[in-house]
């Protein structure tokens, strides 16, 4: 398993790079096109900070602390840390996500963004992106539904002891 995991990191993080290599190439220079106008544009933002827009400037302390993280997750993930069949592949698409604007802040020097839903004013953002919030949302449901099975379990002994 941890081998499809890790060919699934790779294979994200080379679409990341496709689209930003795509977005820089032939966005960059007309800056937006709308898609469905004033709904969804892809536009091109460089972004210098974290997740829209907050730590601006900080660059080494991102490039820190998501490598840290990036490293422990990935450790973790080879050590088979982390229960289930489902569980690690969703931290292998947060590590993906977080290494994909990983290569953009140490070789660019900022986050290049592009997908941006302009009609509910939400910060632009990337595949990358969309990788870590996909995978955090499914562990967050994971973790959930597993403490609800726990304490359904304990509800369930508790009656039986009664």
């Amino acid at each position: 398993m941890v081998i499809g995991i890790l060919s699934l990191i790779v294979a994200l993080v080379g679409v990341d790079q496709l689209f930003k290599y795509l977005v820089i190439t032939y966005l960059e220079p007309v800056g937006s096109i709308p898609l469905i106008k004033n709904v969804f544009h892809l536009t091109y933002v460089e972004n210098y900070g974290a997740a829209g827009g907050i730590l601006q400037g900080k660059q080494a302390l991102l490039i820190i602390v998501t490598t840290i993280v990036i490293l422990a997750l990935f450790i973790l993930l080879i050590l088979k840390k982390f229960p289930g069949r489902f569980f690690p592949w969703m931290v292998g698409l947060v590590v993906a996500g977080g290494i994909g604007n990983l290569c953009d802040r140490i070789f660019r020097g900022f986050v290049v963004d592009y997908l941006d839903f302009c009609w509910i004013h939400y910060p632009v953002f990337n595949f990358a992106d969309c990788c870590v919030v996909v995978g955090v949302l499914f562990i967050a449901v994971i973790i959930l539904r597993s403490e609800q099975k726990t304490k359904k379990s304990k509800a369930d002994t508790q009656k039986g002891d009664g």
